[in-house]
């Protein structure tokens, strides 16, 4: 085994070093503080992997994204949401009696409590969906006790997820809520209960239904993110299934996390609303000193082409084109899209259209209310988040977790009472 030696003091130190599958490395500083007394210092934890995983595998370098070793590229094409999704949880893809009776479980168990219906209507109806679907969640175990039944868990918070979401959209917007339907999809029984109404029954178009598949899936994992790792946190106290997703959700729901795709529309619409000069936007992108940046560019892991993005793309083409859409906002997206693939200021930087911006773009195509975005992150994500607390769950060796920190407050002072203070 290789080591690495680390010089404090003038005191040697060795470390065993971790090598990943696919070549991956780490140096396990585990017992650097009891051996040394120091910690390391990593904001953002960009540097530090706080678990070992067999889940997702993830190369932003040459712009690679596994799910349990299947490239995206190849799931994308070629297998469907619940599919993706049992593969992620479980570790393999499922035969095809392993597939029946899972969709057939995501069918029992989408209703939710009649009891639960009732929640829905003391929620203002500006609160933003996500608020609603962390609550809701945070809910199942008063309703579903029985919670040492993991895989009935796993299975219940994928079926109902979809479930809470469509309703909490039909609330907002004061429309009688639509119960799922057996024989349709994953994707197939959401649209419906998002857009159908008793004036005017819904029947789900092929586009649409492969669009939103498509969607679900290229947002199924994507390793130690933000919310995945808060789940796992959460997860490590030992806290509920239930408890660590709705953590997720909550940390999936800020602008920097989950709500980047929103931010693509909002940015889109300031620059209608400020008469389409899209050229004048991307001149003050280019200005540091401007404070404005172009949203949907560019990726933390990704220092090639987001992979997710390249899939999203050539369908976002697909659907615009057989959807016959046509609004403002999208031409403004094509323009944007088209100078940040050629323009050199963008090229050299690798500020590439990132996943959020063309999710942002199709979910808009889809007719889904911007506001809705992030909670359809959330019910793509909803995979990994399980499977990497199924993960954590077995993992009878794992810590609970708890970061160290380095002091910089004040120093010890004397206690003055207040009638003593000036």
């Amino acid at each position: 085994m290789s080591t690495a030696k680390l010089i404090l003091d003038e005191k040697e130190y060795e470390f065993p070093v971790v090598v990943g599958t696919e070549g991956e490395r780490a140096i396990d500083i585990s017992s650097l503080r009891s051996q040394s007394g120091y910690i390391t210092m990593d904001s953002g934890y960009g540097n530090t992997g706080s678990c070992q995983s067999e889940v997702t595998f993830i190369d932003g370098e040459a712009g690679i994204l596994r799910y349990r070793g299947y490239d995206i590229e190849d799931l994308a094409s070629s297998a469907r949401f619940p599919e993706v999704a049992f593969l992620l949880i479980y570790g393999h893809l499922p035969n095809q009696s392993e597939l029946n009776e899972w969709r057939r479980q995501l069918t029992i168990h989408s209703l939710i409590h009649e009891s639960m219906i009732n929640f829905f209507d003391h929620f203002p109806p500006t609160s933003h969906p996500m608020s609603v679907l962390s609550s809701m969640v945070a809910s199942l175990p008063a309703f579903y006790p029985d919670g040492d039944d993991v895989d009935r868990n796993i299975v219940r918070l994928l079926a109902k997820a979809k479930t809470i979401a469509a309703i909490s959209y039909k609330k907002s917007v004061g429309e009688p809520i639509v119960y799922p339907q057996a024989g349709l999809s994953y994707a197939a029984n959401f649209l419906r209960m998002m857009f159908a109404t008793p004036a005017e029954p819904y029947e789900v178009s092929e586009t649409l239904e492969n669009a939103l598949n498509l969607l679900l899936t290229v947002h199924a994992d994507h390793e130690q993110n933000c919310s995945t790792s808060t789940v796992r946190m959460v997860g490590s106290s030992q806290a509920d299934i239930y408890a660590s997703i709705s953590a997720g959700i909550c940390a999936l729901s800020g602008p920097l996390h989950g709500g980047a795709n929103q931010a693509v529309i909002e940015m889109l619409q300031r620059i209608a609303d400020d008469g389409g000069d899209y050229r004048k936007y991307v001149g003050l992108a280019k200005d540091r000193e401007s404070g404005f940046r172009l949203m949907g560019f560019g990726h933390r892991v990704y220092k090639n082409f987001d992979p997710r993005a390249r899939i999203l793309k050539k369908a976002c083409d697909e659907v615009l084109e057989e959807l016959g859409v046509v609004d403002p906002l999208l031409d403004i997206a094509k323009n944007l899209e088209e100078v940040a693939l050629s323009d050199d200021f963008f090229v050299e930087r690798k500020l590439y259209p990132n996943v959020d911006f063309y999710s942002g773009i199709i979910y808009r195509a889809l007719g889904i209310p911007t506001d809705m975005f992030t909670v359809m992150f959330a019910l793509g994500r909803m995979p990994g988040w399980l499977a990497h607390w199924r993960e954590m769950h077995a993992d009878t060796s794992g810590r609970i977790h708890r970061p160290r920190q380095v002091y910089v407050g004040g120093n010890r002072r004397p206690f003055v009472p207040v009638w003593e203070r000036a």
